[in-house]
């Protein structure tokens, strides 16, 4: 069996699908994380795609090392196109061999999955009343921005004083609208600096947030420690990271309790299963991060199945459209968890 045709497919202009096509007619999809310039993504992947053409789509880990090694240069648009790759090449061996991705990685360890749902809200009260609505829907966690971006003046010209209040003030609504029984995902987006997010961090911490994601950026791994060591909340952050070296770093200098890599921009199902493998060393979940389609969330679901320190899967509606219609059989919602399919491969394909 030889790789026939690789077709990076461009989709409501930020989403980057893959199609690889075999000689024996067994189709593979995958997607590229780099929602926010797709475009640079889409040329790596028909860079890697001229060589790929007539390789044995088997050999999934000699491709991921061959193509990550090939010149001087990494980055997110190199591991994003690798990401796809990788994760079409799973999608086919499944199907060759009749088979989930999952049971091919050692077999599955749930049958469910159990999702966060992203809640909105541009006050405290809005942001209360769809967190209510998600938990109504059978949702067990929620995520929502304890810093609204949406603010007059924006939040970085405000008083160090009344971002903390703010986020005290929403994270509070979120708490007392959905009651102990719902777990909070606290996201910063990056946009507090050290002090602020320790102060923020020690603040809600009675409210007992499940995490508080990404409070600063990513660039220093010791600044992220650092947050780490002054705030008894669990920091989750991983989510721009493209390699198992980078979230080795932030393991050994104990720089969060939850590691977030994306499938689609971190090296694929392969990759993404040895950062696990990483994090369950050091007794850190994993909460993989996935703002995509349907066929980020299907490769997600796969890696969710089978590792042991599994926490939670971030969830944006798949089952709504337009996302829904992506597909032609989108993976099972049940209240707050999907099924964990049964599927050859990873469980969808394009419509």
């Amino acid at each position: 069996m030889k790789i026939d045709a690789v077709e990076p497919i461009l989709a409501h202009d930020k989403f980057l699908l893959l199609k690889v096509v075999t000689d024996t007619g067994l189709v593979g999809y995958g997607e590229a994380g780099l929602h926010g310039v797709p475009e640079a993504a889409e040329a790596a992947l028909r860079t890697f795609a001229r060589d790929l053409v007539g390789q044995d789509p088997l050999r999934i880990e000699h491709h991921f090392q061959r193509y990550y090694r090939f010149s001087h240069f990494r980055g997110a648009a190199i591991c994003a196109a690798l990401s796809a790759i990788d994760i079409a090449l799973w999608d086919i061996a499944g199907t060759h061999f009749q088979a989930p991705v999952w049971q091919l990685l050692g077999g599955k360890v749930r049958d469910r999955v159990r999702l966060y749902m992203h809640v909105n809200g541009r006050t405290a009260g809005e942001l209360a009343a769809d967190a209510a609505a998600a938990a109504r829907a059978g949702f067990t966690a929620v995520r929502f921005d304890a810093v609204s971006p949406a603010t007059d003046p924006p939040y970085w010209d405000r008083a160090h004083s009344w971002v903390v209040q703010e986020g005290i003030e929403r994270v509070g609504a979120v708490r007392e609208a959905v009651g102990v029984e719902v777990d909070l995902c606290v996201e910063v987006h990056r946009r507090l600096d050290v002090a602020t997010a320790i102060e923020l961090g020690r603040a809600i911490a009675d409210l007992r947030p499940l995490f508080y994601e990404d409070p600063i950026r990513p660039d220093s791994v010791d600044s992220m420690a650092e947050v780490q060591r002054h705030v008894p909340v669990p920091i989750a952050t991983g989510e721009r990271h493209h390699t198992i070296w980078e979230f080795r770093e932030l393991l050994e200098r104990r720089a969060c309790r939850f590691v977030r890599p994306d499938v689609c921009h971190a090296g694929g199902i392969t990759q993404c299963k040895k950062i696990a493998g990483l994090a369950e060393a050091f007794d850190v979940g994993v909460i993989p991060h996935n703002p995509l389609t349907p066929v980020s969330t299907a490769a997600c679901v796969q890696l969710d199945a089978c590792i042991p320190n599994f926490a939670l899967q971030e969830y944006t509606g798949e089952d709504q459209p337009p996302k829904r219609d992506m597909v032609v059989a989108p993976l099972v919602l049940e209240g707050g968890y999907l099924k964990v399919p049964e599927a050859p491969g990873i469980g969808v394909e394009l419509n």
